[in-house]
């Protein structure tokens, strides 16, 4: 069985995470770099292993979210798709059952909010995991004065933290936000789409999704 650790250490996939910050960089988005997708890699998996799900399911999901973002060393607009594919290639090469390759490439295919949503439960998982991640630490750009909003509303967020309640089943996005930076509204203007596809994405887990930002429940 090829596992996540394989992952994490394959000299291709450490290549093209390198190279997709490396566009990203020069086209002054958020970073996407190794700290970005290990972290979704363990909120993904945690969410699987809260909900009681097996370590196969586990382990699948935390190999979909470290290799979700891969397509943006390719190009970053459809970099779900051409994620997906690569991904699918390089488990192939690795002698990945094809069954397991298969629902990792269409979980990565799908994480993005222009063109998917949660189609099992590793997606979900790989969603909700992927869009918790706003904050400050990811805005790449020093000089504020070339901030965009996207870059300011990632910088207001000094705190995220995303925890599943399975007595009250539910998943929640604990959000501190620096109102001197920008309003909390800025915060939906961004992110709504994100918002939405989390909350289906909690849906198809049987949860419900609550964000919470500063101490207020807003959903």
């Amino acid at each position: 069985m090829v596992t996540f650790e394989d992952v994490v250490h394959n000299a291709e996939v450490k290549e093209l995470i390198k190279n997709a910050q490396k566009q990203l960089d020069v086209l002054g988005y958020t970073e996407h770099s190794a700290r970005h997708v290990t972290l979704v890699a363990e909120r993904a998996g945690e969410i699987l292993r809260t909900l009681g799900y097996d370590e196969h399911r586990i382990e699948l999901a935390k190999i979909a979210g470290y290799m979700h973002d891969i397509g943006n060393s390719v190009n970053r607009v459809d970099h779900a798709h051409t994620g997906a594919i690569l991904a699918y290639h390089i488990l192939k090469d690795l002698h990945m059952d094809i069954a397991d390759r298969t629902e990792i490439m269409m979980a990565i295919g799908n994480h993005d909010e222009s063109t998917g949503t949660a189609v099992s439960d590793i997606s979900a998982a790989l969603i909700l995991a992927d869009k918790s991640d706003a904050h400050r630490s990811r805005v790449s750009k020093k000089d504020r004065s070339l901030f965009d909003k996207h870059d300011e509303v990632n910088y207001a967020v000094t705190h995220s933290e995303l925890k599943i309640d399975k007595d009250e089943n539910k998943v929640v996005l604990n959000l501190s936000i620096d109102t001197k930076i920008c309003p909390v509204i800025d915060y939906f203007e961004i992110f709504m789409d994100r918002t939405k596809m989390s909350k289906r994405a909690a849906k198809y887990l049987g949860l419900w999704f609550e964000l919470i930002i500063n101490d207020t429940n807003l959903l």
